[in-house]
This record gives structure tokens, sequence and C-alpha cells, in this order.
């Protein structure tokens, strides 16, 4: 099967993994215990590193809102690859979905699925995961959405 690695399925998807970001304050990208990974929270930037922001959906569409919890996703795994020596030693575990959201906003779950989608059609079974995803009064930068995730390290 020509895609069956992870890394070949998220080449098949037209996507490559972007530098790490560098941390804006007094916390480390990723910490490895007991052979879990933690990332830290990230928000949506590309290859350019342009952020998007705004308020889901007033500012920001649904659709909108799904790609840049797809970019959150791609910037995650980037981190935890680096950390656990590539994609394929990754099994997600937890994902935690914040999305800066309109007081009446109600469909969380449609903007985090760009991240989850991510996941599993990048690490097949692997990628699926718990999830919890709510709405937040403001997040930093006015940036849409903010994830962070848990994987487990495999051997």
């Amino acid at each position: 099967m020509p895609n069956d690695t992870p890394e070949q399925r998220l080449a098949a998807l037209g996507l490559r993994l972007p530098e790490v970001p560098q941390p804006i304050g007094t916390y480390v990208p990723f910490r490895i215990e007991g052979g879990f990974l933690y990332t830290s929270g990230q928000g949506p930037r590309g290859h350019a590193g342009v952020a998007l922001r705004g308020k889901v959906p007033s500012e920001v569409g649904i659709e909108a809102a799904y790609a840049a919890a797809r970019a959150v996703g791609l910037n995650l795994f980037a981190t935890a690859a680096q950390a656990a020596g590539g994609l394929g030693r990754l099994k997600a575990v937890k994902v935690l979905g914040m999305v800066n959201a309109d007081p009446d906003f109600e469909d969380h779950p449609k903007v985090i699925n760009g991240c989850s989608d991510l996941f599993v059609a990048v690490l097949g079974e692997n990628g699926r995961h718990a999830r919890s995803a709510v709405g937040m009064a403001s997040l930093p930068g006015r940036i849409p959405v903010e994830i962070e995730a848990i994987f487990r390290v495999l051997d």
C-alpha cells in the first residue's frame, strides 16, 4: 500500500509539517511524562506564520474555523513528531479544543473536527481520541481556535 505510513498519508494530503514554534511565554512546547506526550496549546499559523483572528461565527465562519483547527492539528503534529521521533510513534489520546466563540454559538465540535479529522486521516486508528470542544469568551491574540493534545509515545 503506497500510503501506509503517517508521513506518506500526510504527503498524500499535500501537507508538510511546519517548523515548531518557539514559546512566547514561560512554558515549553511539550512535556513527556510516563510515556505520554503533552503539548502546549497552539493556535492557527501557516507556514508563513500568519494567524487568523476573530470570533466564530460572526467574524470567522465555521468552515474557516474548521480549516484553522486543521492547521492547529498540523502544528501539533510538528511538535509531537519532533518530540517523539516521528509521526509513526504517536497515538492520540485526548484533545482539548477551545473556540473563540460568540456567546450564542453552539457548534464547537464542528470547528474542532478540523483537528480530529486530520489526526485520523494521518494516524488512522492511532488518531482516534477522546475530546472536549468548548467555547471561550476570548483567546490570545483573538485567534479563533486553540488546541492542546495528549499523545502516547509508541515504542
